[in-house]
């Protein structure tokens, strides 16, 4: 069972509606956190979903600054993952998120199975991050032997003919739990 599920609301052929996220929600075992995936979205709608409990944490992928993610925790209280695209070397970082999550640069803004050279990451001592960026069941693995990410965050990488892949998931899991 993954640690957390993401509800794309930004614009994306994986973006779903706030209503068919709420079902999904209901439906999930309660121990799994649900992550509301946003690209430069209203404060006042992220919190609504936040509000309902829709979602349990918030995952930032577009130019929302420290001030954004300052605003957005003084309206929902909510822990917030801030997306940093890699282009060669780690850019200035923000400072107001609780977690990063590092990942290949794109125009769409992740998702797009792309690996960056992670080698970036060695020395890198903030705080706790995600990683991300065309991991799937071949390579996560090594990965997790050089970086001690918190966590790590898969899409495209366990997806077959861009369709979820239970048995893909399942090994990804097992793969990162050590299993």
């Amino acid at each position: 069972m993954p640690d957390y599920i993401g509800f794309v609301f930004a614009g994306s052929r994986r973006q779903v509606t706030p209503e068919t996220a709420e079902n999904l929600r209901n439906n999930l075992d309660e121990r799994i956190q649900s992550v509301g995936v946003f690209v430069n979205q209203p404060i006042d709608f992220i919190a609504g979903l936040f509000d309902k409990r829709i979602i349990n944490l918030v995952q930032l992928h577009g130019d929302e600054d420290d001030e954004y993610m300052e605003s957005l925790r003084y309206s929902c209280g909510c822990e917030i993952i801030k997306s940093v695209s890699i282009v060669g070397e780690l850019p200035v970082l923000p400072k107001a998120a609780d977690y990063l999550l590092f990942d290949s640069a794109s125009a769409q803004r992740g998702g797009t199975g792309k690996t960056f050279n992670r080698g970036v990451l060695e020395e890198y001592t903030g705080i706790p991050y995600f990683l991300a960026g065309g991991l799937n069941t071949e390579n996560v693995g090594e990965a997790l032997r050089y970086l001690l990410p918190f966590g790590v965050d898969v899409s495209s990488g366990v997806e077959t003919d861009g369709f979820k892949d239970a048995d893909k998931i399942k090994e990804f899991i097992r793969i990162v739990r050590g299993d």
